[in-house]
């Protein structure tokens, strides 16, 4: 009777810890250290009110993927700089990650440095 006991009790613990898992994680970003030798560049700039940059010239986010195309034509290896603020939506930034996979570029995310 007592193994009987112990397993309905592991049991019970079991399904406590897996009923409970949230399904959003509050996550705060990290600090990295470091530096980015490439110097073939172009910087993609999002704002908290969602304006969109390239090159600090401002763009309107249809017309963000052929501004990238035009910026970064004939480089050897196209590479964006995503500087996004906190408060922008992942999705936002998602939306350049996209484009950058779709025109095969390497996309590099800007940190705050410690």
């Amino acid at each position: 009777m007592s193994s009987m006991t112990d397993i309905v009790f592991l049991l019970l613990v079991f399904f406590m810890l897996t009923a409970n898992v949230p399904s959003v994680l509050d996550l705060v970003l990290p600090k990295a250290t470091g530096k980015t030798t490439s110097t073939q560049r172009v910087s993609v700039t999002i704002t908290k009110a969602l304006d969109y940059f390239v090159n600090r010239e401002p763009i309107r986010k249809e017309q963000l993927e052929a501004a990238l195309k035009k910026a970064l034509a004939g480089q050897e290896k196209p590479t964006i700089l995503l500087q996004a603020e906190e408060s922008v939506a992942l999705k936002e930034a998602v939306t350049v990650m996209d484009i950058a996979r779709r025109n095969q570029y390497k996309i590099i995310l800007a940190v705050k440095s410690q």
